[in-house]
């Protein structure tokens, strides 16, 4: 039988896919390849408005945009076997997050959209392609987020003092490994890079703050960071999940920041984003000493350094220091929750998602 899976990853900085080619061991990852892919701007600019007006779009308009980011998933795989030099018959399965533009689980009727047609990517690789991972867990009455703590757990976990995982994406959230056989805790605490991408690209027309050297440049504004902490997100109890609908450019605007330079107004989201994940540790993970951090944050030295400042006596390291490189953790767990549900084992996390019982996860498209 085929051990080889590949996992396809877009998150809510839609900036484009993630793709990675693993065998998994007891325990253990080896990964046989790695790729990423860009949208086109195009895209891309469809996509961010799409989630950012809603109510404002039409039907054809979703139908065509799945269509579209299955086919740049279709691709990614795609180029990911032939830059790895991998047969597609040595894949036993793809797993592909999509990409989410929507995610409401606490709507009158619960729902999570992610787009990228699964079948154009089972038809265009010849592998079969598991996706649509969130709404099993919602319909056990979860979430349907975060899904990342399972894997989480099943590779970092176990260990004799208390961990945490901190992935820094669009949104940032948090897995809390407790010692032995303590039940896993995990909940997004927040925007991550979603407004600190928004923030730049308004003011310096850049994607992103390199290394946070912006953020860096300026000083925290403690009158728009008091306002901003005081969203009530940040006061609810796990399980909770969030995403763009909260935390956009809109949301921010109602503070108005443009009161203020600029580049401290970013100092004051990168502020906000350490404060809320430190703010999420010291009451959920108060013993532990060690937080280890992936996705595209774990490059943000700014906001490295700020989480150090906050959490005094917590080592502040990137998961590679415990086994992954940071930027593919997202990628290889969805090929990990792929491996479960061709298998027919659960993929979700009661304790995590808030479902009244485990599920196998994700529909399965052949080609």
């Amino acid at each position: 039988m085929p051990d080889l899976y590949i996992g396809l990853m877009s998150g809510t900085s839609m900036d484009g896919i993630d793709a990675v080619a693993v065998r998994f061991g007891e325990r253990s990852v080896r990964i046989a390849g790695t790729c990423r892919q860009a949208y086109p701007d195009t895209l891309r600019r469809a996509l961010l408005n799409a989630a950012a007006t809603p109510v404002d779009q039409p039907i054809a308009n979703i139908g065509s945009l799945d269509r579209q980011v299955g086919e740049c998933f279709r691709d990614a795989a795609l180029k990911l076997l032939q830059d790895s030099g991998i047969a597609a018959n040595d894949v036993r399965a793809i797993g592909s997050h999509g990409q989410t533009v929507r995610h409401q689980p606490d709507a009158i009727a619960p729902y999570s959209l992610q787009i990228g047609n699964p079948a154009t990517i089972a038809a265009g690789t010849g592998i079969d392609t598991v996706a649509d991972f969130r709404s099993a867990d919602i319909a056990a009455g979860g979430q349907g987020a975060p899904l990342v703590p399972p894997f989480h757990d099943w590779l970092f976990g176990g260990t004799a003092s208390e961990r945490v995982i901190l992935n820094i994406g669009g949104i940032a959230n948090v897995t809390i490994l407790g010692a032995g056989d303590a039940p896993v805790v995990g909940f997004d605490t927040g925007p991550g890079n979603t407004l600190l991408d928004r923030w730049v690209q308004k003011h310096r027309k850049t994607p992103f703050d390199r290394n946070g050297d912006w953020a860096a440049s300026g000083s925290c504004v403690e009158e728009l960071l008091e306002r901003l902490l005081a969203f009530e997100f940040f006061s609810l109890e796990p399980p909770k999940s969030t995403g763009l609908e909260d935390f956009n450019l809109d949301w921010l605007l109602q503070h108005h920041p443009e009161t203020y330079d600029p580049a401290d107004v970013q100092a004051t989201l990168a502020e906000l984003t350490a404060r809320t994940i430190a703010d999420s540790m010291k009451e959920h993970a108060p013993t532990s000493q060690a937080l280890y951090v992936c996705g595209g944050g774990a490059h943000n030295a700014d906001l490295l350094a700020r989480l150090s400042r906050n959490l005094p006596g917590t080592k502040v390291d990137t998961t590679r220091a415990v086994g992954l490189d940071p930027d593919w953790v997202e990628a290889v767990a969805f090929a990990w929750l792929a491996m479960r549900t061709m298998n027919k084992e659960t993929g979700n996390l009661p304790s995590v998602t808030g479902a009244t019982h485990k599920v196998v996860l994700g529909a399965i498209h052949s080609p």
